[in-house]
């Protein structure tokens, strides 16, 4: 098959779905987090089991750190659609989230927390790097001939 727009459309490279199901796994994961710290005392709480170190720094700040998490899950939610649907700003949102995720996994390595920094550099640094690969940003063409806008407007 050549190697035309359409072709790249097709055929998505490997690894594509994945970062798809990625972004909506972090969306969700991202709004109950957000949920439970803007509204607590719900079942849901319990989650927090899984991580109470986390919980007891994120816990005090409630509300405000709550509706930024369910932002941080919108976002995460815009960049999964517009993943799936290979439009071209939905691989530069998903670049900016795990380039921003590198930076504060940077940060964690600096303040000496060489464990989570460490590994979240390696494992978002190659995320990013896939992202930035020729072949996945060949299957996001920036002129589609559909709205490349996030609502669809022209």
């Amino acid at each position: 098959m050549p190697d035309t727009v359409e072709a790249r459309l097709q055929n998505p490279p490997r690894g594509f779905a994945a970062v798809g199901v990625f972004l909506f796994f972090g969306m969700t994961m991202a709004c109950l987090a957000g949920v439970t710290l803007a509204w607590p005392g719900t079942p849901l709480d319990r989650m927090w089991r899984l991580n109470p170190d986390v919980y007891r720094q994120l816990g005090p700040l409630g509300r405000k750190v709550g509706l930024l998490f369910v932002l941080l899950s919108a976002t995460l939610g815009l960049a999964g659609v517009g993943w799936f649907r290979r439009r071209h700003w939905g691989w530069m949102l998903a670049v900016a989230i795990i380039a921003t995720q590198v930076l504060g996994d940077l940060l964690n390595l600096i303040r000496g927390d060489w464990l989570r920094g460490g590994t979240g550099v390696v494992i978002a640094g190659l995320l990013l790097l896939y992202l930035l690969s020729p072949t996945v940003k060949q299957a996001f063409p920036k002129k589609s001939g559909v709205s490349d806008s996030p609502t669809g407007a022209s």
